[in-house]
């Protein structure tokens, strides 16, 4: 018996069992269809972390000090110098030290507004937007000029919409407005929120001399590629000074994201897994039936080996149809899995990016299943004795 012919007699036996042969498939069915999915919305998501990281700022490092009591000091003049130092690798840098006792508008004081001193940079390394008027300018740092800039709840909320060369005071010192950035866009935009903030020069704050030094500085790599060398560079620079690293923390937005994909992409081996699981299932599902069918078509095996066959074609006869039933499943499995990854992208608002190597994969394992599965019930067949097949009842 040829494999071609082989092939039409399986399908001949699936056809003449619809109902059964249904039954026999739903196991790689569900088993396919499970691994297309979750791989589907599976790489949907890791694109839509990595595009909203991206969006972040793919770039940018977090550089936090904490030796308060340390005679070792990194001052900005030294993280400045240590930017200009490494021009392929650093840019943007910005000192960040925060202010206590809130801002005053009018006869109101509001202590939730959150007040942050930092340099002309620092919009670059937090990707903000100014909705009206500029940022604080280079010549505002350096002259400790009283200008603001303002959050969007701040300049609605607190300034009624009327912001821009409006008047804050804060710490018994006016303020002017020159800019209002736009909204970052929370579910949560009110006191207290990302949009309730005041961004003032950094060295003000310094004058003030609530903050002695600055202890945390954000800045950009040059590029996403050269993000872990940034950060080398920017290690051995405190290293020098402090010798010891639980003095500082550098970390980087490429860390984050490679962490929180690492943490997904986990989650996504133990959902396939169980996917994986369902395949098995179907598998044994196939041995089962297989048995059966060897049972019912034992008569009929004996009047093919008293005409001749040999062990050989009957072995070959049934794997090819335990293998075109899971063939036949994995392909019904491949339709319904791309159908409802689609729905479910759709649904989740993802990326629709099908999983072509997956789909080959968990093909080419329904099929291998069937065959495996599928041996020891063809075996049992080609090793029945003509005589005792022709006898069965």
């Amino acid at each position: 018996m040829d494999i071609r012919q082989a092939f039409v007699m399986a399908l001949k036996s699936l056809l003449a069992r619809k109902m059964r042969s249904l039954l026999t498939m739903l196991g790689i069915i569900v088993g396919v269809a499970a691994v297309i999915v979750i791989m589907t919305i599976g790489r949907g998501t890791l694109a839509q972390v990595e595009a909203q990281f991206d969006n972040m700022g793919a770039n940018m490092i977090s550089v936090n000090i904490y030796n308060r009591d340390s005679t070792r000091r990194i001052t900005v003049s030294d993280m400045y110098e240590l930017v200009s130092n490494n021009p392929t690798l650093l840019c943007d840098l910005s000192p960040i030290v925060g202010l206590g006792g809130g801002v005053k508008y009018g006869n109101k004081r509001y202590m939730q507004t959150v007040i942050s001193g930092v340099s002309e940079a620092y919009p670059q390394t937090q990707l903000m937007e100014v909705a009206e008027g500029d940022f604080l300018q280079y010549m505002d740092i350096e002259r400790r000029a009283s200008v603001c800039v303002v959050g969007r709840f701040v300049a609605e909320e607190i300034m009624n919409g009327a912001a821009l060369g409006g008047t804050l005071k804060i710490r018994g010192r006016n303020y002017t407005v020159v800019g209002v950035l736009n909204s970052f866009g929370e579910l949560e935009t009110g006191a207290g929120s990302a949009d309730d903030v005041v961004y003032i020069p950094y060295t003000n704050v310094l004058k003030l001399g609530e903050t002695p030094f600055v202890s945390s500085f954000n800045l950009n790599s040059v590029s996403r590629d050269c993000s872990e060398q940034a950060v080398a560079a920017i290690e051995k620079s405190l290293l020098e000074c402090y010798e010891k690293d639980d003095y500082f923390n550098v970390t980087s937005q490429k860390e984050r994201m490679e962490m929180m994909l690492s943490m997904q992409s986990g989650m996504l081996s133990v959902l396939k897994a169980i996917a994986g699981i369902a395949l098995l299932v179907g598998g044994v599902g196939i041995m089962n039936i297989m048995s059966v069918s060897v049972q019912e078509r034992t008569k009929e095996i004996g009047v093919r080996k008293s005409f001749g066959a040999r062990r050989s074609d009957i072995r070959l006869q049934f794997i090819i149809e335990a293998a075109s039933t899971s063939a036949v499943g994995g392909l019904l499995g491949i339709a319904a899995g791309t159908a409802v990854g689609f729905v479910a992208c759709q649904v989740m608002n993802l990326p629709f990016m099908l999983a072509v190597d997956s789909i080959l994969l968990s093909f080419g394992v329904s099929v291998g299943l069937g065959v495996v599965f599928g041996f020891l019930p063809a075996n049992r067949a080609a090793r029945l004795e003509p005589i005792d097949a022709l006898r069965y009842d």
